[in-house]
């Protein structure tokens, strides 16, 4: 229950379609309290699962490397700090104080393609097939996650039951893909311009070097400013202007376990997706009519395969990976990561944590 402090978000309308109205939120700012505190509910309807903690504190004062510092130097101060980043998860292996909790996420990082450039046939499957095929996963994942990542053979979650058993990651084929590429045709002289925002650098750094060493094509990378990213990503959903770039490498989440293509390929292509960068694919809206108006759970679960088979076999995005969720945890917390969402109520201390010594 809340007992003192707030956490609210500021957020900007997109309007993507008007006919029929479609929009999206953007997040602008976090507004919260220096400190925000949770006491537990007694009265929880299911006391067997929890909470077993009297009280939380959330402490937003703390920028994030201060309050790494605190959980893997000392006690007291910081037990939990979620959203570990890749590159600092060996130092909180080897803490004293902390321990690194891995578990699969709810987010994939893809790749969209601007099907809205005039000069590049991004329409055409063979292009986005190749590649697809210029670029090893395994490479991204190690040196664009320090490993901490599962590569994904399309837009459907590792973990979820909704994946389909038949499909595999795309391999990395340098040969097939500069065959590809040069049955389409590339403009002579035209630069492939890779945006990403900073949290990606390293997976755009390292697919832009793996498609200009395995198809020799000029590679430009822009990595966005986070005070800039609303600004690009209102020019993605509303669609008046076409981006300046031609692939876009980002993340997708949902904070759901069914029913995947409803968050992550209708975001991508589908009429209303904020994510969408080029025209309706009808194709896809066909399949995906079909699956939101399915009330049968089974055949819905198998209409969200058939979609994930659709996008990977047409290869309408650049398919990479499921990054993993890292958190820094006291070694005296048992914490319990949910996938979905960070939840606390099955999350616990040992009799030597520092509150009840």
């Amino acid at each position: 229950m809340l007992k003192k402090g707030f956490s609210s978000i500021k957020n900007r309308i997109a309007i993507i379609e008007s006919d029929p109205f479609a929009c999206t939120w953007l997040k602008e700012k976090d507004k919260k309290t220096a400190k925000v505190e949770l006491e537990a509910n007694i009265r929880y309807r299911n006391p067997e699962r929890g909470p077993r903690l009297k009280k939380v504190v959330f402490r937003n004062d703390f920028s994030y490397h201060h309050a790494l510092s605190l959980c893997m130097n000392s006690e007291g101060q910081v037990d939990i700090v979620t959203k570990v980043r890749p590159k600092d998860a060996g130092k909180v292996v080897s803490s004293p104080f902390a321990k690194l909790v891995n578990e699969k996420s709810n987010t994939i990082v893809t790749g969209i393609f601007n099907r809205f450039v005039q000069d590049l046939p991004f329409t055409d499957r063979r292009l986005r097939e190749g590649l697809n095929l210029a670029i090893n996963p395994e490479k991204i994942v190690h040196d664009g996650f320090k490993g901490y990542a599962d590569i994904v053979p399309a837009l459907t979650l590792p973990w979820s039951k909704e994946g389909s058993n038949d499909l595999r990651p795309k391999p990395f084929d340098p040969i097939q893909a500069k065959e590809l590429l040069e049955e389409v045709g590339w403009p002579s002289g035209r630069i492939l311009r890779i945006a990403s925002f900073a949290k990606y650098k390293g997976a755009a750094r390292g697919a832009a070097r793996s498609i200009q060493d395995t198809i020799g094509i000029s590679v430009s990378v822009t990595i966005i400013p986070d005070a800039e990213k609303i600004k690009w990503m209102q020019v993605l959903a509303e669609k008046k202007l076409i981006p300046n770039w031609d692939l876009l490498i980002i993340d997708i989440s949902a904070f759901f376990l069914e029913d995947m293509p409803a968050y992550f390929h209708r975001e991508l292509f589908g009429f209303d997706g904020s994510l969408r960068a080029g025209p309706r694919v009808m194709s896809f809206e066909h399949r995906f009519t079909a699956f939101a108006g399915e009330t049968n759970r089974n055949k819905r679960k198998k209409l969200a395969q058939e979609i994930d088979q659709y996008v990977y076999h047409e290869a309408l995005a650049l398919f990479l990976c499921s990054p993993r969720e890292l958190y820094a945890v006291n070694k005296n917390v048992n914490f319990i990561p949910f996938r979905t969402t960070f939840e606390l109520a099955e999350t616990e201390v040992t009799a030597n944590h520092w509150s009840l010594r």
